[in-house]
């Protein structure tokens, strides 16, 4: 082809030099042309018809690969390949050298993006499956890029250098020093994003909270250097991943895990009010659904143990009573483990912690059936409600401060 255009240039009248110069410009014009054509036609047909291909079938990893882009930036490869192959249709022999090295840091440039999207692809893929929870892939793959992109750039220059990639490699040992300072975070994310995931530390979807970070809410993504919150505000926190092996955070799963969740929470009871329990009021708890077993029970074993030892019952100070507070907690305790909302595999316990300044604690300690967030908060102020409207049926006050109610009452 060459040869036919240096006569046809010839015949025209022109010079040597400028013969040539015509003729390899038309080459390179002629070879463009023919690149953007098969472009076109591997975009515009072979692309489409792939795709459909793709959509139709019953796989969903080729999904992932259009979707990423994959074979788009592929083709992008072929006309490279192609100007390659073609590259000897010039007689010139430096030339040739030029256009061959132009066209491998061209396909080099594109395999960088190729690499980039088929790594992406893999990622989307591996979430597909469970495991991807416990064992995100992210951080690897980040790495293997980085890897990736520092070795094809080491043989770009190489290739335009027209020197061995061997010799550039040996020159990264005494780079390295600049490398890790450069890529410090990146190195320290790296292992501990290892460390994290081999440990089973963290898994995308885990409530975790850090309040150093101002993090309360669900792991969205673990990635090379950062991990990334969802707060319940639908805010997004960044944390180093690093900084998750260096502090402290609370991750959640544990409890989801265990299938319940923890109510532990007080109502203080005003010490003033309580006392033994009259026989008005015995008798009255004997009708509550909740106390007549444990009453008419309490009252047998009080009575036995009182005639076993003789105890004059006439004072109230002697033997054993009933007391108001002590029913009280046998009624709650006998509220929970019938109610629906609280898990009855686990410990169900409400217990009378020391009496402190602002009374007498009585601590609900138990699990909800559900771990949701919302169905918690309902079970759990449901429970307190009750509590606090029922205490008075024992003659019981929950103690509070004084209000400014209180002291109007007191004026009057």
């Amino acid at each position: 082809m060459m040869d036919l255009l240096t006569t046809f240039f010839t015949e025209k009248g022109a010079n040597d030099n400028v013969t040539i110069i015509l003729a390899n410009a038309s080459i390179t014009l002629i070879l463009l042309l023919a690149c953007i054509v098969v472009y076109m036609v591997l975009k515009h047909i072979v692309l489409r018809v792939l795709a459909k291909i793709i959509k139709s079938n019953k796989f969903q990893w080729d999904d992932f690969l259009l979707k990423r882009k994959v074979i788009h930036r592929g083709i992008l490869i072929v006309p490279g390949v192609l100007i390659y192959g073609i590259a000897p249709i010039y007689e010139n022999g430096e030339m040739i050298k030029v256009i061959q090295r132009l066209s491998q840091t061209y396909v080099l440039f594109v395999l960088v993006f190729v690499i980039s999207s088929l790594l992406d692809a893999v990622d989307d893929i591996y979430r597909t499956r469970p495991i991807s929870n416990v064992r995100p892939i992210k951080g690897f793959l980040q790495v293997i890029k980085i890897v990736a992109y520092i070795l094809i750039g080491i043989v770009i220059v190489a290739t335009l250098l027209d020197q061995s990639p061997l010799v550039l490699l040996g020159g990264i040992g005494a780079a390295t020093a600049v490398f890790s300072f450069v890529f410090k975070d990146s190195i320290l994310g790296f292992i501990a994003g290892i460390q994290l995931t081999s440990n089973d530390m963290l898994r995308i979807g885990d409530w975790i909270e850090m309040s150093k970070y101002g993090a309360d809410g669900d792991v969205i993504d673990i990635t090379l250097n950062t991990v990334m919150v969802q707060n319940f505000d639908k805010t997004i926190v960044t944390i180093p991943a690093y900084s998750m092996m260096a502090d402290s955070f609370k991750n959640w799963r544990g409890m989801k895990e265990f299938g319940g969740r923890r109510i532990k929470r007080s109502i203080y009871i005003d010490v003033n009010s309580v006392m033994f329990c009259t026989d008005e009021m015995i008798s009255r708890f004997k009708k509550v659904q909740y106390l007549h077993d444990y009453v008419i029970k309490k009252e047998r074993e009080l009575e036995e143990y009182n005639k076993k030892n003789a105890i004059d019952t006439s004072q109230c100070i002697n033997g054993r009573r009933m007391t108001n507070i002590g029913t009280f907690r046998a009624y709650l305790l006998n509220y929970l483990k019938n109610n629906p909302g609280i898990n009855q595999d686990k410990i169900v316990m409400v217990r009378q912690l020391a009496p402190q300044e602002s009374g007498i604690p009585i601590e609900i300690y138990a699990f909800t059936s559900d771990t949701a967030w919302i169905s918690y908060e309902g079970v759990q102020s449901d429970i307190f409600d009750h509590v606090l409207a029922v205490a008075r049926e024992f003659d019981l006050r929950i103690f509070q401060a004084p209000s400014g109610y209180d002291v109007a009452n007191i004026k009057n």
